[in-house]
């Protein structure tokens, strides 16, 4: 199972409603993109899905394969780099760069 910090369910938010994601429903999935990286994409929850919710949206869909065998364990956290934010996955213990 994968953590989510606060921060992050508000970086989260904000990037449905910048899409234009008005529907409490729709999630961003946390995916295996093509480049063999991780990527954000809009969809509606599926069966057996981690969901984690957000002032009353559904902010993140992830399946339970890479749930568990990706993201075990790990946070989703966001840093701040001037008016930048970006979303981090972080390892068990660890915080994300620049937080205290």
């Amino acid at each position: 199972m994968v953590h989510v910090t606060e921060r992050a369910k508000e970086v989260l938010l904000e990037k449905k409603r910048s899409a234009n994601i008005n529907d409490p429903e729709v999630g961003l999935r946390l995916a295996h993109s093509p480049g063999g990286g991780l990527a954000l994409f809009a969809d509606r929850m599926k069966a057996g899905d981690q969901v984690v919710k957000h002032k009353d949206s559904t902010v993140l869909l992830v399946d339970t394969e890479l749930s568990e065998l990706v993201l075990a364990g790990r946070t989703v956290d966001c840093t701040q780099s001037g008016e930048k934010t970006a979303l981090v996955l972080t390892a068990p213990g660890s915080r994300a760069p620049g937080q205290r």
